[in-house]
């Protein structure tokens, strides 16, 4: 009906000159009209042009002192002409409930009464004047009646007395376009079968080339998936193999007193490691490589005092939920004991559980990265050389050790960058060179030496993706959109 209305005032007249106005004269609905002006504008039947008007309207609190007056001739009037009167009972009088209210009639009309000077007093009040005129309400109906008062008034309306507030009206003025015609054709928008056979008889909707189509529902890969896959690239690049890490029960041995861990560790209470009630503990294991990880833990060897206690199966025995993925680390350096030796470079990015409290940056679970370098007469140097090529591929130059204690590690490093952002040194990870007691029981030459360091997953794409709770990372509450938006993750690159 909207656009009939247009189209036809428009074939015996040059233009529209207020969207408003024609909505009123026509009984139409002036929301409808600017919907139908904007589509017949979009198909060039009419050129239009934005029209905006700034009128000053009254506020609910303005409307009501236009009804019953202002608060301050109120206030005024309760105020014996002879006399005075004490403040309470005006408060019981104007305001007996709601006085302590910022828009009560006696808290407003004691302060605009004062200041207007018609009533002086502490706790009595009294006049000043005998007549008073509310200028305020004069001022309030002339608004309200669509008359504007002087700029001074206006203003003091607005801002001072908050009873005034503008109101912007958007409309359009209308003329006709290029395609202009008396009634709109209507464009077939499908290329179905009888379109296709009656396409002469037919206008087709000109094809937008540069529309998005509708987003495909595909899957996509987490910020985590992302990041592992370029810290493995960056391993491969250096030479490292990736080492198989698809079994998350691990035993005790394995886990724990192949890396020279006394049992009597902290780490290895139930308060720290997750174990199994069912297998409880493990079906086999080496036997002749147990024995001298029991001997060395005993009473020592290889140069070493041992821990000098009683080291017992039945507690390598038992089986858990791996703690670090350093598990596989040594079951890989066994293996390799077992060959004629060859120097190798291992690494391994997979999960690990650790007994924790959850809270925004730690979880039971989370992913472990590992490497490690097996070679003859390697240094710490070799160490520090090999993490800070590792980092320097990260984009990560500016590097700083501190000597540090792990049981299967001498000496031990952790690893510290300095963080721009946050304007201070922050670590990074963790480092050391295997101690014998760990190297020379599988069965490894006197002179090889394996360095090795090891970091979270987890940190590097927080600090990547600006997240500051890994709950949102990593987890049964992780948004779904994220995973969805996410951008392309580049390590090391500007």
């Amino acid at each position: 009906m909207a656009e009939e209305a247009i189209l036809g005032y428009l074939l015996d007249n040059e233009e529209i000159t207020d969207s408003g106005q024609f909505s009123d004269e026509h009984n139409l609905n002036h929301d409808e009209v600017v919907n139908v002006i904007k589509r017949l504008h979009a198909f060039r039947y009419i050129d239009c042009q934005n029209i905006k008007r700034v009128s000053s309207v009254l506020t609910d609190e303005g409307k009501k002192y236009a009804a019953e007056g202002s608060p301050e001739v109120h206030y005024f009037l309760a105020v014996p002409a002879e006399g005075s009167i004490s403040k309470d009972e005006l408060q019981k009088k104007l305001s007996p409930c709601d006085w302590k209210s910022k828009t009560s009639v006696f808290r407003i009309g004691s302060i605009y009464a004062v200041i207007n000077k018609w009533v002086e007093g502490g706790k009595q009040v009294s006049r000043k004047v005998q007549h008073v005129e509310d200028k305020v309400k004069n001022l309030l109906l002339q608004i309200q009646e669509g008359m504007e008062p002087d700029e001074e008034s206006l203003n003091y309306l607005k801002t001072t007395r908050r009873l005034v507030e503008e109101k912007v009206w958007k409309g359009y003025s209308v003329k006709k376009g290029p395609n202009y015609a008396p009634k709109r054709m209507s464009f077939a928008t499908d290329l179905s079968r009888e379109n296709l056979q009656n396409w002469k008889e037919l206008e087709f909707k000109e094809y937008n080339f540069n529309a998005k189509g509708q987003p495909v529902d595909a899957g996509h890969v987490h910020p985590l998936l992302k990041v592992r896959k370029q810290f493995k690239d960056i391993f491969l690049q250096m030479g490292f193999e990736e080492m198989p890490t698809n079994n998350f029960v691990e035993s005790s041995f394995w886990n724990f007193d192949a890396l020279f861990q006394p049992q009597q560790h902290p780490a290895r209470d139930s308060h720290d490691t997750f174990f199994l009630k069912a297998p409880s503990t493990t079906r086999e294991l080496p036997e002749d490589y147990v024995e001298r990880v029991k001997q060395v833990h005993e009473s020592g060897g290889y140069g070493s005092r041992g821990y000098n206690y009683d080291w017992k199966r039945e507690e390598a025995n038992k089986n858990l939920l791996r703690t670090h993925t350093t598990a596989v680390s040594s079951r890989m350096l066994y293996a390799l004991a077992k060959k004629p030796f060859t120097p190798k470079k291992y690494f391994s990015i997979d999960r690990v559980f650790r007994n924790e409290a959850v809270d925004r940056t730690h979880l039971a679970e989370f992913h472990q990265i590992e490497g490690l370098v097996c070679d003859h007469g390697l240094t710490l140097g070799d160490l520090i050389g090999v993490l800070q090529d590792f980092f320097s591929r990260l984009g990560i130059s500016n590097l700083r050790f501190k000597p540090a204690y792990n049981p299967y590690t001498e000496p031990s490093m952790e690893i510290f960058s300095y963080h721009e952002g946050l304007g201070k040194w922050v670590e990074i990870g963790n480092s050391g060179m295997f101690r014998p007691e760990m190297l020379l029981p599988m069965g490894l030459p006197e002179d090889v030496r394996v360095i090795a360091w090891g970091l979270s997953l987890e940190r590097p794409t927080m600090i990547l993706y600006e997240i500051d709770n890994i709950r949102d990372l990593f987890g049964h509450k992780v948004d779904l959109g994220l995973i969805k938006r996410n951008p392309i993750c580049r390590i090391g690159i500007e």
